[in-house]
């Protein structure tokens, strides 16, 4: 097996600087969140939506000005909603316009490495994400996130996960339910 040599601290903050010149170099800025990622764009101030072409789809993206070579074209790294996805045309104090495009991911669980594919790629890896607040979940995932908690503290305690006490009510109340039988060789898994 190969030797896998770490970079150096020089190496990785040259690759930093080499992938920070080249999203620089985008004519548009992204940030993403885990669940959804926004592009803006500035334009020209005189435009206006109907001199725009917008296309999203499943897994493209077309953006650009009309009878103009395209701003984003490619196809998107990973599926997203369409129907959850948006763009806006804002002003701004400058006089030129923004083009803000909202699109939601499919995948809630995955940083994007670019936009388009065709795009420069950002290393994923240096993501630190916000702490998130269990109140910013919806649902179901707060129920399995509160659960993995509880678990976690039980099993810091030495005392049965939710699951094992699920067990172990079951098997007491089939006790119950059953007395003419003998429980007294019966084992837990």
């Amino acid at each position: 097996m190969a030797d896998v040599k770490e970079p150096t601290p020089a190496e990785e903050a040259a690759a930093r600087a080499k992938e920070a010149e080249e999203q620089a170099a985008l004519p548009y800025k992204w940030t993403q969140t885990i669940g959804d990622l926004d592009v803006t764009l500035e334009i020209p101030g005189n435009l206006k939506a109907r001199d725009l072409v917008v296309d999203i789809k499943k897994k493209k993206l077309l953006l650009g000005i009309k009878n103009q070579d395209p701003i984003i074209s490619g196809d998107l790294p990973h599926e997203i909603h369409v129907d959850e996805s948006t763009w806006t045309l804002v002003s701004s104090p400058s006089g030129t316009k923004v083009l803000e495009l909202h699109l939601d991911k499919a995948n809630k669980m995955e940083w994007w490495s670019h936009v388009v594919t065709s795009a420069p790629k950002i290393d994923v890896t240096k993501i630190t994400p916000e702490n998130s607040k269990l109140s910013d979940l919806e649902g179901e995932t707060r129920g399995m996130v509160e659960k993995m908690m509880y678990d976690q503290r039980q099993k810091e305690m030495g005392q049965p996960t939710s699951d094992e006490q699920k067990k172990v009510d079951m098997l007491e109340k089939f006790k119950k339910q059953h007395p003419e039988m003998d429980f007294s060789k019966a084992k837990m898994n």
